[in-house]
């Protein structure tokens, strides 16, 4: 039996097979068992009821790749054994490249949790929106790293080559500047964060509510129907007015009366719109004065707040302000001026 296991098969005692083939097993049959368990407990807690560090492990855990388990596995396997110098070689390749790629993943998979988290606790729904955004520039960062250290590990000389990216990578920002402004836009959108998906905005003489915060342009759907696509860098260098911010709207209009108004109807103006803009639930009186004695009627400037509860918050404030002071006008035998002129001829 002892000769049996002494035996040599393509360079290596039967023995040494079986420990390598025992190792293999082991490994790639216990790490996805305790990959499994792992997952199991974490599923019956939140993430948001552990331990920022402790989510971040089974986070970390629950995205750990079986091709990565596979390489480790092959590993510890490939060791117990002796290899030619070239397999030998081929198997330490393969190793750095699974370890490095897994990395990139986890790395991958910690900014995503970070941002996933300050998404949820912060209710950041701009940060939601622009998730992509920040995950594109930071998967160009980590996998140009990775690939560095996985080149310099494998006895790649990267001095050369980083001094070469460095040159390259002025030249392609100098061909592409203008796509690498948008992307700095967005980046700068989705960190300052001037608007939301939802708000509506009114950008120059555009108007429309944002659909989509891209990577390279801003999709806004404007009040007539149709999309308004606008590049991120002219977004921010234009002045953006977020009307979904406002927390209250100014309304501005002017009653015009005929000069043949008495003083006591002119007084009591002031009295009757007031009441007639607090029959307007949350409406904030501002002032109703005689503006202007114009050639053809007596102007009063009215101007009242409404809180922003919807789109049409303001128009509806006004129909009913109106309203209310037409029918106090009726009640009072008070009436608006005409813009008609009244000529009188007189005989020489």
């Amino acid at each position: 039996m002892v000769n049996f296991f002494q035996q040599v098969v393509v360079g290596n005692p039967l023995q040494d097979w079986l420990l390598a083939l025992l190792a293999f097993v082991l490994t790639f049959s216990v790490l996805p068992l305790v990959r499994g368990l792992v997952r199991k407990a974490a599923a019956r807690y939140s993430p948001h009821d552990l331990p920022p560090a402790l989510a971040l492990a089974l986070y970390l855990i629950k995205r750990t790749s079986r091709l990565f388990t596979l390489a480790v596995a092959l590993y510890f396997a490939e060791h117990l054994l002796t290899w030619p110098g070239r397999a030998d070689r081929m198997a330490d390749i393969v190793m750095v490249v699974s370890f490095w790629l897994q990395v990139g993943l986890w790395l991958m998979a910690a900014v995503r949790f970070g941002l996933q988290r300050r998404t949820v606790e912060a209710n950041d729904r701009q940060l939601a929106g622009t998730l992509n955004i920040v995950m594109f520039v930071a998967g160009l960062i980590i996998w140009t790293v990775v690939a560095l250290l996985a080149l310099e590990n494998l006895g790649v000389n990267i001095t050369a080559l980083v001094a070469g990216l460095g040159v390259g990578g002025i030249a392609i920002a100098l061909a592409v500047q203008t796509i690498l402004s948008d992307l700095f836009a967005s980046l700068s959108i989705a960190l300052d964060k001037p608007f939301d998906v939802g708000d509506l905005l009114r950008v120059d003489d555009c108007e429309g509510t944002v659909e989509q915060i891209g990577i390279k342009s801003t999709r806004l759907r404007s009040i007539s129907g149709e999309q308004i696509i606008i590049a991120n860098a002219d977004l921010l260098k234009s002045r953006v007015r977020n009307f979904q911010r406002l927390q209250e709207r100014r309304a501005l209009f002017t009653l015009r009366l005929p000069h043949s108004s008495t003083p006591a109807q002119l007084a009591e103006i002031p009295r009757l719109v007031g009441d007639a803009v607090h029959s307007y639930e949350g409406a904030r009186f501002v002032h109703c004065l005689l503006k202007n004695i114009g050639e053809s009627a007596l102007e009063f400037e009215v101007v009242f707040f409404v809180p922003v509860k919807g789109s049409g918050e303001l128009a509806l404030a006004l129909d009913v302000v109106n309203r209310t002071v037409l029918s106090r006008f009726a009640e009072l035998g008070i009436t608006l001026a005409s813009s008609n002129q009244t000529i009188v001829l007189r005989e020489q």
